[in-house]
């Protein structure tokens, strides 16, 4: 009997050890649920924020999101846009580059993809001069040729009032663009939550979404004699590549702007996209960025 009573507590002390250490592991994932499932609201030192969740347009943070700023080279998203939103566009036609871009870029100071005149570039190329190295002189080739008149005065401002009419046909109330590149005279503004709104509208486009992505590349263009040469442009948003599922979308940055970024990144089927407006550094707009991305996972 002795023996048994033995065997019985044996049992009873291993089936309780198990049981706790069960509970433990239980109690563990439960902890650790929890805390991935609550972010405090985080703070962020640019001006203006805003983030969202792509999929269902619900609003996740905003700090002055509705406040009007400057936003730098941010607007090229719409230019983009635009372009993109052309009827019966041909991604491969090409458009010869013209003396005037590259005057625009020195009389500027402007960013540029070192386009050089008299090479023959296509509309997919200049999108990608665009968006990765931030080319004014790619986003000037762009309204040159899918605005509308005579003259390249009148074209480039036909191109503008297209990206005013995209931002009323987006329902904008804190949206004007008065240049292509975001280099304004003085009413080129928007706000983190117009803007969001617009990169979310151009990320429904396979193309954009595609170029806003690419960390770097390499393109073969014609040059002026009918030859070739090699254009390289590496992207100016540094969460590609350090952000996991980072997938875009543009950096801006000017004296009146200060340091701008739309982001947007995928996890888990979830995509979170948003805007900072006048941080203070490109590593603070990076790092507001990350913070709200987090947040928005989180949510």
């Amino acid at each position: 009997m002795k023996i048994g009573i033995k065997g019985i507590h044996r049992i009873s002390a291993t089936a309780t050890v198990a049981l706790t250490a069960g509970a433990v592991i239980a109690g563990s994932a439960f902890a650790s649920t929890a805390q991935a499932a609550t972010l405090p609201t985080p703070t962020i030192v640019a001006a203006g924020g805003y983030v969202m969740n792509n999929g269902t347009g619900t609003t996740l943070f905003t700090k002055a999101a509705d406040t009007r700023r400057s936003t730098g080279s941010t607007t090229k998203i719409m230019t983009a846009k635009v372009v993109l939103s052309q009827t019966n566009l041909n991604l491969d036609s090409k458009v010869t580059i013209q003396q005037a871009y590259s005057d625009y870029i020195v009389a500027k100071n402007a960013s540029s993809a070192r386009l050089i005149v008299g090479d023959k570039v296509t509309v997919r190329q200049l999108l990608y001069g665009l968006m990765l190295p931030s080319g004014c002189d790619a986003a000037y080739a762009l309204a040159d040729k899918f605005g509308s008149g005579t003259t390249r005065a009148a074209r480039v401002k036909s191109f503008i009032g297209k990206m005013n009419s995209a931002a009323t046909a987006l329902g904008l109330k804190n949206t004007h663009f008065d240049s292509f590149d975001g280099i304004g005279n003085g009413s080129n503004y928007s706000t983190p939550r117009d803007l969001t709104k617009i990169a979310s509208s151009a990320m429904k486009n396979t193309t954009f979404r595609t170029v806003v992505k690419t960390q770097s590349t390499t393109q073969k263009v014609t040059t002026k004699s009918g030859g070739y040469r090699y254009m390289s442009w590496t992207n100016t948003n540094k969460l590609l590549g350090s952000y996991s599922g980072a997938i875009g979308v543009k950096t801006g940055s000017g004296p009146e702007a200060k340091y701008c970024l739309v982001f947007a990144a995928t996890r888990n089927s979830k995509t979170v996209i948003g805007t900072v407006l006048a941080s203070t550094s490109e590593t603070n707009r990076t790092a507001d960025a990350k913070k709200l991305m987090d947040y928005g996972f989180s949510k």
